[in-house]
C-alpha cells in the first residue's frame, strides 16, 4: 500500500552541503494534504544518489549551496534515473545564476546530458497549471525581491526534458529556503508560498 503513496525523497551526495532547508519537505507534505486528495508517507526519506534506492523513487530533491561534484556511481545513477523516467527536482541555494552550486549543477548536467540539454522553460509549461495557475510562470521568492545572492529576479526555471516531459527541474529561485519554515505558520501569510510547490509534485507524478 506504501508503494502508492507519494514519498518526498532528497537525495545525499557526497560533495558539497546537501542537507539544506531541512522543515522544507513536511511543509510541502503538509500543503499536499491541506490541497490534495494525494495519499502521502508524512516523512521525508534521504538517500544516497549513488544507491540503487534512486529508482524505487518518482520524485527526488537536491539542493545544496556548494560544489556539486558527483562521483562515478552517482554520475551513473542519475543519468540512468533520469532516462528511465524519473524526476528531480533540483535547487540553488545561493538563488544565484554565477555560485558555486549553480556553476558545478549545471556543469554536471551539460556532461552528462549535453551541454544544451538544460534549457529555459517557457510562463505557458503545463508545470504552471498542473494544480494552481501561475500566468506569470515561477512565482518569485522573498530573497530575490530582497536583493540577495546575485541581485537579480529570476523569470524563468530550466529543465532537461525527455520524451516531451521536464526529467530535471532546475531553480535559481531558492525555493527550498523560501519553505524552509514550520508549516503552521503558513497562517500568518498572506497567501500560502508553498503552493507552486505542489504543482511540482502534482507535475512529477504525471497530473
Amino acid at each position: 500500500m506504501n508503494a502508492a503513496r507519494f514519498t518526498f525523497t532528497r537525495l545525499r551526495y557526497t560533495s558539497g552541503d546537501w542537507d539544506t532547508d531541512q522543515r522544507m519537505p513536511s511543509n510541502i507534505l503538509n500543503s499536499l494534504l491541506e490541497y490534495t486528495t494525494i495519499p502521502i508517507n508524512t516523512q521525508e526519506k534521504i538517500i544516497d544518489l549513488s544507491s540503487n534506492e534512486i529508482f524505487a523513487s518518482p520524485f527526488c530533491y537536491l539542493s545544496g549551496h556548494k560544489l556539486v561534484q558527483f562521483n562515478a556511481q552517482e554520475r551513473s545513477n542519475f543519468k540512468q534515473y533520469v532516462q528511465n523516467g524519473g524526476f528531480v527536482f533540483a535547487d540553488d541555494c545561493n538563488h544565484d545564476i554565477d555560485g558555486l552550486f549553480a556553476r558545478s549543477f549545471e556543469a554536471q548536467m551539460s556532461a552528462l546530458f549535453g551541454a544544451h540539454a538544460l534549457k529555459k522553460i517557457p510562463a505557458t509549461h503545463p508545470i504552471y497549471s498542473s494544480f494552481f495557475k501561475f500566468e506569470k510562470g515561477p512565482p518569485n521568492t522573498s530573497f530575490e525581491l530582497n536583493g540577495w545572492g546575485d541581485d537579480l529576479i529570476h523569470d524563468y526555471l530550466k529543465a532537461i526534458e525527455i520524451n516531451g516531459r521536464i526529467a530535471v527541474l532546475y531553480s535559481n529561485k531558492d525555493y527550498g529556503c523560501e519553505w524552509d519554515y514550520d508549516f503552521r505558520n503558513k497562517r500568518f501569510l498572506a497567501e500560502d508560498n508553498t503552493k507552486f510547490g505542489v504543482n511540482i509534485v502534482l507535475y512529477a507524478m504525471g497530473a
